[in-house]
């Protein structure tokens, strides 16, 4: 692992390997950079691939006393990008790392981007009488309330739910049986501090980027994993719809990591969607919306 010092003074924490142009991969919310791990290696062979740990993730103990949110993340990005010198990236981000990014588009513009990758993502987690493609379809405002309590009282049981007990059948299955997975789930969960996540996720909740969406002027890869956990296939095709040079890549029968059910087709075509010059053309129609 490397470091580097952000702006406000906290030291940061990533993991950098291959050579060739920047390839920049964002973990989500309660991961670390060890979740690209299971990527075939072929990604170095043409690209210096940078993991972060998001601050605040990857049990790194923070020194900066005010609470982490999603803009900081963004800006830590920015941070990273100076610090290397890297006029220009290519970026994927999962989850949390999607939302980080369309708070950079909001923050920093595309100027600093090539390619962009968005794995399994809304852009607006809450639920209302308008927005039906967030968390689950109906995660309105009380129960993201509810989550937050929980999470308070018990952060590693409260995220353990949170993942297993929504729109995938088996997550949800394997959970009720308490497999073994669950249970080092549990295990991993409990060795972060949960105040500077729970910090990032009230902004993730609160955060709105239907707006950035048409202000993406680059190439952008949708990665969907067809039993999502928290998303259903209109929230891909709203995305598909609002993001003027966008592709969708659907993963049959993936959960909300279709990168690591599917490690070497995810591999193999962001390599090459990273490789084109030009803005794809979709070979998915977009239909007219108006959520």
């Amino acid at each position: 692992m490397e470091t580097f010092v952000a702006d406000d003074g906290e030291r940061l924490h990533l993991r950098i390997s291959g050579s060739g142009s920047p390839l920049i991969l964002l973990h989500g919310w309660t991961a670390s950079h060890a979740i690209w791990n299971p990527l075939p290696e072929t990604l170095q062979q043409h690209h210096l691939v940078i993991c972060p740990d998001a601050r605040g993730h990857g049990s790194h103990p923070l020194t900066i006393m005010q609470p982490p949110d999603i803009a900081r993340l963004a800006r830590d990005v920015l941070n990273l990008l100076d610090h290397y010198g890297l006029e220009q990236a290519a970026i994927a981000g999962h989850s949390m790392g999607a939302l980080t990014l369309w708070q950079f588009i909001r923050d920093y513009g595309c100027e600093r981007l090539s390619h962009l990758c968005i794995v399994d993502q809304s852009p607006k987690l809450m639920t209302d009488a308008s927005w039906p493609n967030g968390i689950y379809g109906d995660f309105d405002g009380a129960r993201s309330q509810q989550l937050i309590d929980d999470l308070k009282t018990d952060f590693a049981e409260a995220v353990t739910r949170l993942i297993a007990i929504g729109l995938n059948a088996k997550a949800r299955e394997t959970y009720e049986r308490d497999s073994r997975g669950w249970q080092q789930t549990r295990q991993n969960l409990r060795k972060l501090d949960p105040d500077p996540l729970i910090a990032i996720w009230k902004s993730l909740v609160a955060a709105d980027y239907r707006d950035v969406l048409s202000r993406i002027d680059i190439p952008t890869l949708l990665v969907w994993g067809t039993e999502s956990n928290f998303y259903t296939p209109a929230t891909a095709q709203f995305l598909l719809n609002h993001i003027p040079a966008a592709t969708l890549e659907s993963y049959d029968g993936a959960d909300h990591c279709p990168q690591l059910q599917q490690p070497e087709r995810f591999t193999s075509e962001l390599a090459a969607f990273i490789s084109q010059k030009k803005k794809p053309r979709s070979t998915i129609q977009k239909a007219s919306d108006h959520a």
